[in-house]
């Protein structure tokens, strides 16, 4: 385990998956159509699906192409989360925890470019897989049991408003519909374990 791995399991405790569906649950209660809550909600659900595919894959291609499905989730939710997110959260007078996000986030995708790298047939990448997945959870849980349902009450509906418009422009770069644009439009997500689409090759050097 690297140091990165070790750091983030010591500030990211697992949230049982019970907690974190009740979590989920209340957090869709608070949400009306088509919000900027209710678009984040439905990313994280296709990331909880994106993972288990990853998981699921038997060789080397399929896991390279639902990792990098995975990797397209992971950065197209975060841009538009920091892009427009966190800082309506800091305006809300929330600044420690956007700051935690950023943080939380950043850290995230430094695991996701170190998975490209890595051997997807190996123990070590199931094991930096497995940290990625828990923090990435935990990070969730964090914004759907308390950060994002404090803003829903709480940011004026102005603020509410903007944050729906703009979090759907930004995710819109990745996103489309609601559905993940990875390279091919129209392209098939579900991860067919034996379809080829490129193998791996450890780095030089």
């Amino acid at each position: 385990m690297s140091i990165l791995d070790k750091a983030i399991a010591a500030v990211t405790p697992p949230v049982s998956d019970e907690k974190r569906a009740e979590a989920h649950a209340k957090a869709r209660a608070a949400a009306e159509p088509d919000d900027w809550l209710s678009q984040v909600l439905d990313h994280h659900e296709e990331i909880d699906t994106a993972f288990a595919a990853v998981k699921a894959a038997t060789k080397a291609v399929a896991w390279r192409k639902a990792e990098k499905t995975l990797g397209a989730l992971l950065t197209g939710h975060s841009m538009a989360e920091e892009a427009v997110i966190y800082p309506a959260l800091a305006q809300a007078g929330k600044q420690g925890h956007a700051n935690t996000a950023y943080a939380e986030q950043t850290a995230a995708k430094m695991q996701m470019a170190a998975l490209e790298v890595m051997d997807p047939m190996s123990e070590d990448y199931l094991d930096k897989l497995g940290h990625l997945e828990g923090a990435v959870k935990t990070h969730v849980y964090q914004e759907e049991s308390d950060w994002f349902l404090d803003m829903k009450e709480k940011a004026p509906a102005e603020a509410q408003a903007h944050a729906t418009a703009r979090y759907r422009e930004e995710a819109g770069r990745y996103f489309e519909g609601g559905l993940l644009i990875s390279g091919v439009a129209g392209e098939d997500r579900s991860f067919a374990p034996d379809e080829p689409v490129e193998t791996y090759q450890k780095p030089l050097g």
